[in-house]
């Protein structure tokens, strides 16, 4: 039987690792967060799927080493994922600081040997998952360009420390041929529950596509849309340098945001009183309910935070809401709780975390 650390102490990551929940940027009461992420490879190394344990463990070494010239990481906190518990790669994983993939939580991608993450000050760095490495910002609101610019600065800074395998007719080279070129994958999170209630929503995603970007759910690739919260981002990388790819979501985003509001303001116009009665009932669910599944937790909240953002519910902060997403998910429940929960105890759990986080804060009529 595996033995772990009694639990990762999370007061030793910057922020807690959730600064980027704070709401602070722009457009945060229907942007949630903006994320860039470099994928790069180090040269002289198989590809992680298919390097062996002995290369996985060097290069690690190797990228370890050279932190001391790479000051955007300078007191960041190393999480080797073979010395922590499923539940506590699970709960990194709810926090959108490392992927399901490095995680180890999906059968097809069992977890590697050298599997680790840094993680600083709104940055951070994958190791060992599909690609060598992963770089990535996550900073809160649509806030496109500060998200670059950290990236970046930790990119320069590792790459004058760590060969990357670069080619001058291909770009960055990556195991997967759609990352190819910059290895610049830029996505926000959204929440766009009045173009879902006016079912605008397929002709805007669809529009998307056409644009070059996609959708998925609230964990990315492979997760299906709940509680009306969207991620999207570019699709490919190759061909495009990086100022293209980033004016790129800036002005889809832009033009997303313009429809959601647009679809608020149809809202309260065309079915004033049935809306404010659909998310009434929505805060009083989650106030009073004594037991929620995550899904029915994600479509509350979805009413919840649109009835904060039209001014029928005061004195709640966007903010609050933001971190019940994240904490009212089944790893952070467990940590709560001391113990391992199923299901059915979790849903327990879930209700009153809300509650109490619901109680705490208050929220009135407007």
């Amino acid at each position: 039987m595996t033995s772990y650390r009694e639990h990762l102490d999370l007061s030793l990551l910057p922020d807690g690792g959730v600064g980027w929940l704070d709401a602070s940027g722009a457009n945060a009461d229907v942007v949630i967060s903006t994320r860039m992420r470099l994928a790069r490879n180090v040269s002289g190394y198989a590809f992680t799927g298919r390097a062996r344990e002995g290369e996985r463990l060097r290069m690690l070494a190797q990228v370890r080493d050279a932190l001391g010239g790479v000051p955007a990481l300078r007191g960041s906190v190393l999480v080797r994922l073979e010395d922590v518990s499923p539940q506590d790669r699970q709960l990194l994983h709810e926090r959108h600081l490392i992927s399901k993939e490095l995680a180890g939580l999906d059968p097809q991608h069992p977890l590697r040997s050298g599997a680790a993450v840094f993680l600083g000050e709104r940055v951070g760095l994958l190791v060992n998952e599909e690609d060598h490495l992963r770089l990535q910002s996550l900073q809160s609101g649509f806030a496109v360009s500060q998200a670059f610019e950290a990236v970046q600065r930790l990119d320069q800074e590792l790459g004058s420390q760590v060969p990357y395998a670069f080619h001058r007719e291909f770009g960055f080279l990556t195991a997967c041929p759609t990352n190819v070129g910059t290895g610049l994958r830029a996505s926000v999170l959204i929440h766009l529950p009045g173009l879902v209630l006016t079912k605008e929503i397929g002709k805007v995603l669809a529009g998307l596509q056409q644009m070059g970007l996609t959708y998925r759910g609230l964990y990315g690739e492979g997760s299906e849309v709940v509680g009306n919260f969207f991620q999207l981002s570019n699709q490919t990388t190759l061909g495009r340098s990086e100022d293209e790819l980033q004016d790129l979501l800036v002005r889809v985003v832009r033009h997303v945001i313009a429809r959601e509001e647009d679809a608020r303001r149809v809202l309260v116009r065309d079915a004033g009183y049935i809306m404010e009665d659909k998310l009434w009932r929505a805060y009083g669910t989650l106030r009073y309910a004594r037991s929620l599944s995550f899904e029915e937790a994600m479509n509350f909240l979805s009413g919840v935070r649109l009835a904060v953002g039209l001014k029928l519910i005061s004195g709640l902060s966007v903010y609050t809401l933001n971190k019940l997403l994240i904490f009212a998910q089944s790893a952070h429940l467990s940590r709560l709780e001391g113990r391992t929960l199923t299901e059915a105890e979790a849903n327990l759990a879930r209700a009153k975390y809300v509650r109490q986080a619901l109680m705490s804060e208050g929220g009135g009529v407007e």
